[in-house]
């Protein structure tokens, strides 16, 4: 009786070092005290940025382009189910130095582009309406604003509410030469975009990067697909600095559409 209750003693110590182990690997995995500050993102000095804070997204605005250098926002699977409907028209943030008004875009050719969608901010009438400022639109051919963007945008909403949580960071491509310029202010015509999507909480942490041109994406979104790294090479941002080295080079160097997209 004794060897027994010996026995049970041991393999109930084994059993709670086991899950111990697995409390901890589990916690390494989910760098939950970094969630502040995972939309921060370093940009080189001689990119002219004005920080403007919204209730759903945090733009970085670049006055002489007159778009954002990049738009950063968290997306929750709370969020993405949001019932808010699409209500807002476009408006010039006057606030904000450099920003266009909605008649710089118009008999352009151009889309007013959402860089934050409207379909990601359905969880609140003010986020929704702050998604039509100018500050967080850029000039789109309606081919890729209705077309890969478009399903990529529903595309992170299906992928936040598999993961939890997303931080997604997107803008135009600004390093590329300027051919176009549109309105009387003269908004720059990107002749790219990019996206790149992190998802922190998943086991393990993942992120993937896209890279589309201003048109039809030949192959979609599947194409596009590239790694954070080689968007931060493309931009020279530098994108989830606050994670742990050991994680965000795993995350940053992976560009797997299919396993990205595989169901969890």
């Amino acid at each position: 009786m004794k060897r027994l209750l010996s026995l049970v003693a041991i393999i109930a110590v084994i059993l709670l070092v086991v899950h111990l182990d697995r409390k901890a690997s589990a916690a390494a995995a989910r760098p939950l005290d970094l969630e502040g500050s995972l939309l921060n993102v370093k940009i080189p000095d001689y990119v002219e940025s004005e920080m403007v804070d919204y209730t759903g997204m945090t733009i970085s605005f670049n006055p002489e382009a007159h778009q954002a250098n990049w738009v950063a926002w968290e997306l929750t699977a709370e969020e993405a189910q949001g019932e808010e409907p699409r209500n807002g028209s476009f408006q010039q943030d006057t606030r904000v130095k450099g920003c266009p008004s909605p008649a710089d875009y118009r008999h352009s050719g151009y889309d007013r582009g959402h860089l934050a969608p409207a379909g990601d901010m359905k969880w609140s009438p003010e986020a929704m309406r702050e998604s039509f400022m100018m500050t967080n639109i850029s000039p789109q051919a309606h081919t890729l604003n209705a077309g890969a963007w478009k399903k990529l945008e529903e595309k992170c909403r299906q992928w936040a509410r598999r993961d939890s949580v997303l931080y997604i960071v997107c803008g135009p491509v600004l390093t590329d030469e300027v051919k176009e310029r549109i309105g009387p202010t003269g908004v720059i015509v990107p002749q790219r975009f990019f996206k790149v999507v992190l998802a922190p909480y998943a086991n393990p942490p993942r992120g993937i990067g896209f890279i589309m041109p201003n048109g039809a994406v030949e192959g979609g979104m599947q194409r596009a697909v590239v790694s954070i790294d080689d968007v931060e090479a493309v931009t020279g941002f530098d994108f989830f600095s606050a994670l742990p080295d050991s994680i965000e080079t795993i995350v940053e160097s992976r560009a797997d559409f299919n396993g990205w997209n595989r169901p969890r």
